[in-house]
């Protein structure tokens, strides 16, 4: 198995976070325990355990998607604080 700080500093760098040692001692302890957790789990045998795709089992509850009406641009705008012709008018968020 591969050594939790080796882990903790791939993670980092595949994130592109930076640990201070403190953290990092601290992820080692966690990832430790996951891994461990881990081992203990595959210990048992679960052969005759089906895998899952979900763990509720019952059908959905959503509704079927079923094409309807849509609304007009001018419903749509109705109620919109601006707008420009067909658009929701917004404040620039976003800087060159």
């Amino acid at each position: 198995m591969e050594n939790t700080q080796q882990i903790v500093e791939r993670v980092a760098e595949l994130s592109r976070l930076s640990f201070s040692e403190h953290e990092k001692n601290i992820f080692e302890v966690q990832f430790g325990k996951i891994l461990h957790y881990i081992q203990t789990i595959e210990n048992y045998d679960l052969a005759a355990v089906e895998p899952l795709t979900h763990i509720v089992t019952n059908q959905s509850s959503q509704r079927d998607d079923v094409p309807a009406e849509c609304l007009t641009v001018d419903e749509a705008l109705a109620n919109a604080p601006k707008r420009n012709e067909t658009f929701f008018k917004v404040p620039k968020v976003l800087q060159k």
